[in-house]
């Protein structure tokens, strides 16, 4: 199935995206958005991919959907309702592992590790313990966020927080950094 851009949904996509409508869930990541974490998981084969923020598991299936074979997917979030419908959804993958817990608790327990790409679409890993995410990411690896531009679903003062992220990350030297004025308004980050 594709969208009014011709962009073709993965699979499972238009499952969760029904699920998320009967829940009400409207902080799932944006089909364009997705697209691009399509892209940029496939231009990383064998590769162990961190997301944080699984809801309910749209952004997922563009990134299973873009990684190959031999590559992981470990996705955490802290609300169990939308992680079950996620496990429920996608838990066949066996490239995909699942787990609810605190983020920014959960981003301190891999320390040490690497990943290849790290979608932070939550406040861990972006607003708050960005340095512990930031050390995360591989040699030549992918760190994304999203929702960069205002949204109708942001809390009064939320801009004060994107502002500041984003002078964080402009400040980085030890990543390139591409300000994508795009679809939610991305920040794509490569570790040099």
């Amino acid at each position: 199935m594709n969208d009014e851009n011709g962009v073709r949904f993965p699979p499972k996509y238009v499952e969760v995206l029904k699920a998320s409508q009967s829940m009400d869930f409207k902080m799932g990541s944006d089909v364009r958005t997705g697209n691009l974490l399509q892209a940029l998981a496939a231009a990383k084969p064998k590769g162990r991919f961190l997301e944080i923020g699984t809801g309910m598991g749209l952004s997922a299936t563009w990134i299973l959907n873009g990684m190959d074979s031999q590559s992981t997917l470990l996705s955490v979030d802290n609300n169990p309702d939308l992680s079950s419908v996620a496990e429920k959804i996608l838990g066949f993958d066996s490239r995909l592992t699942l787990m609810v817990a605190d983020g920014a608790e959960f981003i301190k327990s891999l320390a040490g590790q690497t990943f290849d790409f790290i979608f932070a679409d939550s406040w861990p890993g972006k607003y708050n313990t960005l340095e512990e995410t930031l050390q995360l990411v591989a040699p030549g690896g992918f760190y994304v966020v999203d929702d960069m531009l205002p949204q109708p679903n942001w809390l009064e003062g939320h801009q004060l927080s994107v502002d500041e992220l984003l002078v964080k990350l402009d400040a980085l030297k030890n990543f390139h950094v591409c300000k994508i004025n795009w679809s939610t308004g991305l920040v794509l980050c490569t570790r040099k």
